[in-house]
């Protein structure tokens, strides 16, 4: 699959999809750099002031997911070869179980 599918609902919902997951990615490195978790997230997350108090936990855990989220959406829309394909969503898993080890290995 490419951007010149003829299916455009499927393009619009990729393209959202890497939007979204990089908006993650800066927002995660953001908040595990400045150790700060934005207030946003707080009221909407509900978030403990325990989980407060880890921004660089949840910060890292955020931006590894997005990461995970862009590099699995990359072979749809960039023509690729289809080992590189795979070995791209095998990254991307890495990312997400990676994800899932700092989560529960980053403590304060």
């Amino acid at each position: 699959m490419s951007l010149d599918e003829p299916e455009p609902v499927w393009v619009a919902l990729r393209l959202l999809i890497v939007v979204v997951s990089l908006s993650l990615l800066v927002l995660g490195v953001r908040v595990a750099v400045s150790r700060r978790v934005p207030g946003v997230w707080s009221r909407f997350a509900r978030l403990t002031e325990s989980q407060r108090s880890q921004p660089v936990r949840l910060g890292g855990n955020v931006a590894l997911l997005g990461a995970s989220q862009l590099v699995q959406q990359t072979p749809f829309l960039v023509p690729v070869p289809h080992p590189v394909g795979d070995a791209l969503f095998a990254v991307a898993l890495l990312l997400v179980v990676a994800a899932m080890a700092w989560f529960v290995l980053v403590r304060r």
